[in-house]
């Protein structure tokens, strides 16, 4: 009798390990299990330089969506689709800027807010784009004195 318990103890300790271990996982990598609440913008850019789908969306340093997905459209530019919390309501006049965190981070979106009284509705488009710095087009430019 005294066995079993301490197996029973043993097993329930051992499941409730696992299940945080699943849970910190799904946390840390980010990965929204129930879908992901919010409105779909999409911004078309020249060039993405290193954005890669499941890159945040911020305003002023907060995190407020995510990018999830950049395909080419028939202009030749890419599309990138993003998730925005349905509690953020973008101006018209948004910039969509693309970014990196650090010298040679990871690259996100900034959104700089307008002041425009129009509000892009779900599924609408940004249409003020900054594509991003080519640190290695500056370099060479700066190296070969074309600056």
């Amino acid at each position: 009798m005294r066995r079993s318990v301490v197996d029973l103890s043993v097993g329930v300790f051992i499941l409730i390990g696992l299940v945080a271990l699943g849970w910190m996982s799904v946390k840390l990598g980010k990965i929204d299990l129930f879908g992901t609440r919010g409105y779909t913008l999409t911004a078309d850019f020249p060039s993405v330089g290193g954005l890669k789908a499941g890159s945040s969306v911020e305003i002023a340093g907060v995190e407020v969506g995510r990018v999830n997905a950049i395909v080419l459209d028939k202009d030749f530019q890419a599309r990138v689709h993003m998730t925005i919390r349905p509690d953020v309501k973008l101006q018209d006049d948004s910039i969509a800027s693309i970014k990196t965190k650090g010298l040679i981070g990871e690259r996100y979106i900034r959104i700089s807010p307008g002041g425009s009284d129009k509000v892009i509705a779900p599924n609408g488009r940004i249409r003020e784009v900054e594509p991003p710095v080519d640190f290695e087009e500056l370099l060479s430019k700066y190296i070969f004195g074309k600056v």
